[in-house]
């Protein structure tokens, strides 16, 4: 115990408590994996085989990569299916379809998490050695890295749907131009789909792709009302939302794709206008605070600063 306090401070024996709960951690992980599997859970399972049968050859249609966080997706996917749901909806929004795409954001909230906190453990070390932090900077030292890795990517998928999102909304208008302009000109929907798909994905790749799936879906023969719901959810843009429902009511009543395109093109640049003008708007309240710090100070020194001279000189040698 001296030991340790002569070489760590007084933090090292929540040091060496600390390291010895991390090794009994990783020495149990394997011991878990590795169990025997129960009876019933094996008769289940060759009860299932069938149908994850099915399931192989369906997924191996769409990727040949091995899986390789399958063994431990019990420790990487939520159990709650809302919750796993609502994961797996905001990691589309961020542009992340993949089938993997739970386990591995999940993975790398883990691993980021425990290697910003060994180094969050070797700076505290470091800085024992140092000098004599107080046990507040030390936790600090060690927690604050930890939780700032542990939430990287969960900030980092929130701004990928946010940036998303905006460029959805910003290459809608002119996705609806050209999908009035395709069908008006003798194409089906489908086949307009497929084609500004093609002719946006130099300006808004997000688009692009959301637009292609919606292709490859009816492609796939899925009920057009359910690809148009899954579309709008997917984007997660409330113009996107009003465009999918009058795309159903349009197919629901027999009215014209054509009119209700037109009306609701019209509308979204509408939009678009108003928009930019309301951004323009709050631009003078933005400026007010940097024009006052950057402008006002300068104004001041000049028509103010000849006259506090002058009355600084004056006191100077009238004190003399």
């Amino acid at each position: 115990m001296q030991g340790l306090l002569d070489s760590f401070g007084p933090f090292g024996p929540l040091l060496l408590v600390g390291g010895l709960g991390l090794i009994l951690v990783l020495a149990t992980l394997p011991m878990l994996l590795k169990r025997q599997q129960d009876p019933l859970d094996r008769l289940k399972k060759a009860q299932a085989q069938p149908e994850q049968g099915k399931q192989k050859l369906r997924s191996a249609a769409g990727s040949s990569k091995p899986d390789k966080l399958a063994k431990y997706k019990e420790f990487l996917e939520p159990k709650d299916a809302e919750e796993y749901s609502a994961i797996q909806l905001k990691l589309l929004q961020a542009g992340y379809p993949g089938k993997n795409a739970v386990r591995t954001y999940h993975f790398s909230q883990m691993a980021m998490g425990i290697g910003f906190l060994i180094l969050g453990v070797g700076y505290a070390i470091l800085k024992s050695n140092v000098g004599d932090p107080s046990t507040q900077s030390t936790m600090l030292s060690i927690i604050v890295p930890g939780a700032t890795g542990y939430m990287a990517p969960k900030y980092w998928v929130n701004r990928r749907v946010e940036a998303r999102k905006e460029e959805i909304q910003n290459g809608f208008p002119d996705a609806l131009d050209m999908l009035l302009v395709c069908v008006e000109a003798g194409q089906s929907i489908d086949q307009a789909i497929i084609r500004v798909s093609k002719e946006i994905r130099a300006g808004f790749p997000a688009l692009a792709d959301e637009l292609a799936i919606v292709s490859h879906e009816m492609k796939a023969g899925k009920d057009r009302v359910q690809v148009l719901r899954d579309f709008g959810e997917r984007c997660g843009v409330a113009d996107v939302a009003s465009f999918t429902t009058v795309m159903i009511q349009s197919a629901t009543f027999g009215t014209s794709i054509a009119e209700a395109l037109r009306v609701y093109s019209a509308e979204m640049r509408d939009k678009r206008v108003m928009r930019a003008e309301e951004k323009a708007n709050t631009l003078p309240t933005k400026m007010t605070l940097a024009t006052m710090m950057l402008t006002v100070p300068p104004l001041l020194i000049i028509l103010i600063g000849p006259s506090v001279y002058e009355v600084y000189v004056t006191l100077k040698d009238i004190s003399f």
